[in-house]
């Protein structure tokens, strides 16, 4: 049996999967690293905590495995969009990665409509704080001296490529998170670097996302595997998240519902959305992802078990001397649980309690940095429990919103499926299928970004036909007893409930997005 390697370079952690040639998952390891907020609105990491993560995860599951080096054809790369890294002219970073997280360059989102409209359809990446091209104007006119010095500008993958293979390029997908790529010539754009103030020859070249490198000897020692080995550059984390769960034909979406969420289905060609400001991203020079990312998913979730719901012990545990303990433990697996239980007490709807999850700011559908969480419809008769499906709810809600922007951009889609840690909870999987009133198919292997890199390079290396085998039966990233999807269907009653739901969610969310810059102004 022969085998691939995908690796998935996220916002909190690296994840490398092994599989088999015939796409069965057979060895996992993941490595976190920390998110840094040194000053408001910033989200940062340390570049080498990135590399040291993803050299360490590939070096575990070689040795999980136990497989001969000569077994091993390839490693494939997915990561996460619109990374930024500054390096000096001896390849030293002198910034730390900014992720899309970091929202100090919201300021500078603030250009002339037709100058913004303009980078919009050329590169396909809206105008918002995320985008790379947003924080190059800002590190320009806040930290010249850091900016003067930038020989090289990359993005997080570059840098571990380039560490490890010792060549600098970027694949066509990652460039297109960038703001920086020409959606129709698939090469740096002339004005999009003018508005940035920086010049080609700081970026590496564009390559395909099927482009192979040439493992060195210094790295192939420390992960355990054979020197020159094959390493696709792949693409990222979105675009491979719809290939992983096998949504590749035309009707067919994938929802992600992480830490953050998206929403997106492959189109043939370049496409904008002027009104909806959706996102297009490449996954090859044939396929192109439409659709629209939201910054708050799980984290809003967390924030309840945090904020709102005490993960104390049980209250049937109790101290030597007969009282209740006042200890509290750390935030487990088993908080969920019974933060789910809490939440499957209430009916759908939380009894008229409306969640707009808005605490990270936002990106679609707003594209508003400055966007505020919001509970509306409160009254004496909510409990903790409402507080909590109402937040699971409001995160779906969100989503189905960005879902009917890309119907509308792109016309209509009949599946869907879904993965991401979301999908550990039923009660949120049948919340999604009733919002979204449809069948919501669930693969049992949820490493959807890294089984869609290994999917690339089994295609690149000739041992998969083509990108389309993904979706036969018994490939979609099945278990070791072959279980291919679960399907969650909706309810009619609770579609019905959503549905009268759904446009008050809308409404609200329209009549507030007016007052977001007015209270940031009001409270700096």
């Amino acid at each position: 049996m022969r085998y691939v390697i995908g690796i998935d370079i996220g916002t909190s952690s690296t994840k490398a999967v092994l599989f088999d040639a015939e796409g069965r998952q057979v060895a996992r390891s993941a490595q976190s690293y920390e998110l840094k907020s040194p000053e408001p609105g910033a989200a940062e990491q340390n570049p080498d905590d990135i590399l040291q993560a993803a050299t360490q995860t590939v070096a575990a599951v070689i040795e999980q495995s136990h497989i001969h080096p000569d077994v091993l054809l390839a490693i494939s790369f997915s990561c996460a969009m619109h990374t930024l890294l500054l390096l000096d002219k001896n390849q030293q970073p002198i910034t730390p990665v900014f992720t899309w997280a970091d929202n100090r360059s919201d300021r500078y989102t603030q250009v002339p409509l037709d100058a913004s409209q303009s980078l919009y359809e050329r590169t396909g990446i809206p105008n918002h704080p995320m985008s790379p091209a947003i924080k190059l104007i800002w590190l320009r006119h806040e930290h010249p001296d850091v900016f003067e010095k930038a020989a090289r500008i990359v993005c997080i993958k570059e840098y571990v490529l380039w560490h490890w293979c010792h060549e600098w390029v970027i694949d066509q997908s990652m460039a297109s998170t960038t703001g920086l790529l020409n959606l129709r010539t698939a090469d740096w754009d002339s004005v999009a670097l003018t508005i940035a103030g920086i010049l080609p020859m700081q970026l590496s070249p564009v390559v395909p996302t099927t482009y192979q490198l040439l493992l060195g000897n210094d790295y192939a020692s420390r992960l355990g595997v054979r020197p020159n080995l094959p390493v696709i550059v792949g693409a990222s984390d979105g675009v491979l998240a719809n290939l992983g769960v096998g949504a590749i034909a035309p009707n067919t979406a994938a929802i992600t519902l992480g830490t953050s969420g998206a929403v997106r289905r492959i189109i043939d060609a370049p496409t904008t959305a002027a009104d909806t400001q959706l996102f297009c991203y490449a996954l090859t020079d044939q396929r192109w992802v439409m659709g629209g990312a939201v910054n708050n998913g799980g984290i809003a979730l967390q924030w309840v078990r945090d904020r709102l719901v005490p993960y104390s012990v049980p209250p049937a545990a109790q101290n030597p001397t007969g009282t209740e303990s006042s200890a509290s433990t750390e935030p487990s697996a088993s908080t969920y649980e019974r933060m789910n239980a809490m939440a499957r007490t209430v009916l759908p709807g939380s009894d008229g309690l409306i969640f707009h999850p808005y605490l990270l700011g936002e990106r679609a559908p707003l594209w508003n940095a400055q966007a505020r969480a919001s509970f509306f419809g409160l009254t004496r008769e909510h409990s903790q429990a409402h507080f909590v499906r109402a937040v699971m709810e409001g995160v779906i809600y969100n989503l189905y919103t960005v879902f009917q922007s890309l119907e509308k951009a792109s016309g209509p889609i009949e599946k869907l499926r879904a993965s991401g840690g979301f999908a550990h909870s039923a009660l949120w999987q049948q919340i999604l299928a009733d919002v979204f009133n449809r069948p919501i198919e669930i693969p049992t292997v949820i490493e959807s970004s890294a089984f869609g890199a290994a999917v690339l390079a089994l295609v690149v290396l000739g041992e998969w036909k083509s990108l389309e085998r993904v979706s036969e039966k018994g490939l979609l990233g099945c278990d070791s007893n072959g279980a291919l999807l679960n399907s969650c269907q909706p309810i009619p009653k609770n579609v019905s409930r959503y549905q009268k739901i759904l446009p008050v969610y809308a409404q609200l969310s329209a009549d507030l997005s007016h007052h977001y810059r007015a209270l940031q102004q009001a409270i700096e």
